[in-house]
């Protein structure tokens, strides 16, 4: 498409701070909105300081700040919201405020703008316990938690914007992301927690028997669907998966995070099973594939092999003297 600025909610996070990054690499102007609540400066750091980020500090429900952020702009990514499940669960009135009123203000404000693409990042959360494998975007919708149930009322909205004022939406549903920046408390993050204890020399802890699957999707692949989305007229009015397509267990992947760590002789401990963990979830992706021309091109050892390597590397340059003071 032709557009040249872009809006990224939620730009400071893991996700949205590597879509960031994508697009400044394409030529892209770009501005973040972002209450760093959850998301980090320091992902956002290098464009700020060079000036090729417009970075407005501010909340998803500031309409002021929201009318403000979408200046000049033709396409908007929104990342923003409350993503943890254990704390939509204590505070669901905080959580749907956030997720569904802050998408709605958001909708609201770029009707009075020249926005021409509007991309929604939902999540897979929103289908709930599967009632069949692969599961694809016909699969029903049946959420769990508040902040299931609010990513699902967001995306209606999305869809009932595109039919009323003619606002161009895609949705994207992504699988469980992982990669550089994850937080240990989200998406993939079964991994970075695995990678902590691994490099305390610690066995990982697997809650239920291990049995159960899920699918790992790199950051930097996701990224690819969301570019792919802006660039793509067959991407209007559409919901997408966005995933590897492949079931892992916690098992098989607990062996691979293992060898990868080159520690010997720990075993992972196994905990009861969590209330409302779902045993298996994975993606058919074929939509994507054909519509979009999504492939997914790093493999779970690639990625997770690239962690290692960025942990080592984080280390080493932390016990390097700083030669301050």
């Amino acid at each position: 498409m032709g557009s040249t600025r872009v809006l990224v909610t939620g730009g400071a996070g893991f996700i949205g701070s590597h879509l960031v990054d994508r697009l400044i690499k394409e030529g892209f102007e770009v501005t973040v909105l972002d209450n760093l609540s959850t998301g980090r400066m320091e992902n956002l750091m290098g464009h700020v300081e060079s000036g090729s980020v417009r970075l407005v500090n501010a909340d998803i429900l500031d309409r002021r700040a929201v009318k403000q952020a979408l200046t000049d702009v033709e396409a908007v990514f929104h990342l923003a919201a409350i993503t943890s499940v254990p704390y939509s669960i204590k505070h669901p009135d905080a959580t749907r405020k956030a997720n569904v009123e802050g998408t709605r203000i958001l909708l609201d404000a770029c009707l009075g703008g020249n926005v021409e693409r509007f991309i929604y990042v939902s999540s897979c959360a929103v289908y709930g316990e599967p009632e069949y494998l692969p599961i694809d975007e016909r699969h029903p919708a049946r959420p769990v938690s508040p902040y299931a149930e609010s990513k699902l009322e967001a995306e209606r909205l999305c869809r009932e914007f595109q039919k009323a004022y003619g606002l161009k939406t895609t949705i994207v549903r992504p699988f469980n992301v992982y990669g550089p920046r994850m937080k240990s408390g989200m998406y993939g993050g079964v991994i970075a927690r695995f990678i902590e204890r691994l490099r305390l020399n610690k066995p990982p802890i697997i809650y239920g028997d291990g049995t159960q699957t899920r699918d790992f999707v790199h950051v930097w692949d996701v990224v690819n669907a969301l570019m792919l989305t802006l660039n793509s007229q067959k991407a209007i009015g559409e919901i997408f998966n966005v995933a590897s397509g492949v079931a892992t267990s916690i098992d098989e992947l607990a062996k691979l995070v293992m060898e990868l760590s080159g520690v010997d002789g720990l075993k992972p401990l196994y905990r009861p099973a969590r209330n409302g963990d779902i045993k298996h979830s994975y993606a058919d992706i074929s939509k994507a594939k054909a519509k979009l021309g999504y492939e997914p091109k790093i493999s779970l050892k690639e990625g997770v092999a690239t962690l290692f390597r960025q942990a080592e590397a984080f280390q080493k340059i932390n016990a390097e003297p700083s030669g301050i003071g």
